[in-house]
């Protein structure tokens, strides 16, 4: 046993400040989470009175009754829609996440139609591109319920266009891998959109309600001058009977629904065995995990008290903890399952990357998955350490971080700046799964340190040329620095990029880490029948 002790003084002036703080973070978050929900259920009323459900309604529906859903990317596009922290929706017009349809694990997709129609909102493309990029990974059927009124004509971009036809390579990747991708289409799918049902395995129409068609009745008549109604173009009762590209046909959004359940349930696909695990939780209260984070990411913090109040009997066995020990590196389980994790009490140094590099290795050798928990301004700079070669063995951390053969899974959990970020598996090198405290900045440094960089060398320059720049001048060069670095780093900016797969409330760590090395576990023993294309022979 290897016990972590609390060295955690939870009635200290410190403990409760951080507290506060996180909890008017997470306060910030749940409100936003909210607005959303609420912007899209104030359709309510128009889309019940044409015998529809709510989007949100109709992925309860669709997942098992009880079970856990893991939403993912709530913040997606927020301040993109509007520039007014009082009126952006976030989410991206998109409803995503992980969760169970008979039985089995799947990543669920719906549009909002509820916001916009359907339409997709800022970093919705993004947010489509990376959880289809997740079920590929994680070998996950992929269920889509389909309502959009496709791109915003009005905010039209050619690259969104272009980059758009991604959704539907990744429709065709995941079927020609094995994972069947079950569509419902409640309603339109229009134009382009309408590859989104046409590259499905098993597509399920609505009544009087679907709608797929390459050109709506007002550009084709545009287009060719032929006059046709929205049911004689694309409706279900002509698709399901004549085009042959629906192949069921339900009589409502619950009809529908039942008959997707239906298909997932007769699927000959692996469930995940019930099992009774036996392990025991961690002795320290993950309540308390609010108040160790500090607010100011240049206060120091012992890791090994966050990771004591999520692991398994707050068991940490620490790897070399005497050379390099800013850098913190062990073994743990969670809910039984074995991980390794990798975490910061400061800089990365020369021993502490040459000790990160070295348990990398030795968790790829076990098959135990790694998790990253950034907390780090980032390595080691000046004369000494150049010359101890920061840089090489920087490198070689980099290195074993992107030839890393197990699952990886990254947290921010404080700072994550400069090439810290990489060495601890930032975003950028394409993590399994990557999460946000909302205390977390991310950035290539401090604006404190951008803005002083930046002076000094306007400074210097400004010698050079005999014109020395007047000091108020650079003040407020530095000034505007900053506001740019602080506008960007915290999680509400990061997050509405899509730069994590979402923010989650420091006390929900145990359960979504849980959840998530369960999904990759399964997916390491799953072996979809991939589909099997062959060349004709004369």
């Amino acid at each position: 046993m290897a016990t972590i002790e609390n060295t955690i003084a939870t009635g200290s002036e410190a403990f409760k400040a951080n507290r506060s703080g996180m909890l008017a973070l997470i306060a910030r978050m749940r409100a936003l989470e909210e607005r959303t929900r609420a912007a899209s259920a104030a359709a309510k009323d128009r889309f019940h009175k044409r015998g529809q459900l709510l989007p949100r309604e109709r992925v309860a529906l669709v997942l098992d009754p009880g079970s856990p859903f893991l939403e993912l990317s709530t913040l997606a596009g927020y301040m993109f829609d509007v520039a007014d922290a009082d009126r952006s929706v976030p989410g991206g017009g998109v409803i995503a996440g992980i969760g169970f349809v008979s039985g089995i694990r799947c990543m669920v997709s719906a549009n909002d139609a509820g916001i916009d129609a359907g339409a997709l909102q800022p970093f919705g493309l993004d947010k489509t591109l990376r959880v289809q990029e997740l079920a590929l990974e994680n070998k996950l059927p992929y269920v889509q319920l389909v309502e959009s009124a496709g791109a915003n004509l009005l905010r039209y971009r050619v690259e969104d266009f272009v980059r758009g036809g991604n959704i539907f390579r990744n429709l065709a990747r995941l079927s020609a891998a094995g994972l069947p991708v079950v569509t419902v289409t409640h309603g339109s799918s229009t134009a382009g959109g309408a590859y989104q049902t046409g590259l499905s395995d098993y597509i399920v129409m609505v009544r009087g309600r679907t709608r797929a068609f390459l050109a709506g009745p007002p550009l084709l008549k545009a287009a060719t001058g032929e006059i046709a109604t929205e049911e004689e173009l694309g409706g279900a009762e002509m698709h399901t009977s004549i085009s042959g590209l629906g192949d069921y046909l339900a009589e409502d959004d619950r009809d529908a629904l039942r008959i997707a359940r239906e298909i997932m349930a007769k699927l000959a696909w692996d469930r995940p065995p019930a099992g009774n695990p036996t392990f025991r939780p961690p002795r320290y209260d993950a309540e308390e995990l609010l108040g160790i984070m500090p607010m100011d990411h240049k206060r120091p913090v012992d890791m090994r008290q966050a990771i004591a109040r999520f692991v398994d009997d707050s068991d940490f066995t620490e790897f070399s903890p005497n050379y390099g020990p800013a850098t913190v590196c062990g073994h743990a389980r969670i809910e039984g399952q074995a991980i390794g994790i990798i975490t910061n009490n400061g800089p990365l140094d020369v021993p502490g990357a040459n000790k990160a590099t070295h348990f990398i290795q030795a968790c790829c050798q076990t098959r135990t998955p790694l998790l990253y928990m950034n907390n780090t301004t980032g390595y080691m700079v000046g004369r000494a350490y150049e010359e101890d070669g920061m840089i090489k063995h920087g490198s070689k951390m980099i290195q074993a971080v992107t030839s890393a053969t197990v699952p990886q899974v990254t947290l921010y959990c404080g700072a994550s700046f400069g090439a810290g970020n990489y060495g601890m598996c930032g975003r950028g090198f394409h993590p399994r799964f990557c999460f946000s405290w909302p205390n977390a900045k991310t950035a290539v440094m401090g604006g404190e340190q951008a803005a002083e960089t930046m002076a000094i060398v306007t400074e210097a320059a400004a010698i050079r040329r005999g014109k020395p720049i007047p000091k108020e001048k650079l003040e407020a060069m530095k000034a505007e620095i900053v506001g740019v670095f602080d506008g960007q780093m915290d999680v509400f900016s990061t997050s509405a990029r899509v730069l994590d797969d979402g923010v989650i409330d420091p006390r929900d760590t145990r359960g979504v880490l849980a959840e998530v090395l369960a999904i990759c576990r399964e997916a390491g023993t799953r072996n979809p029948q991939a589909m099997q294309f062959s060349v004709a022979r004369p």
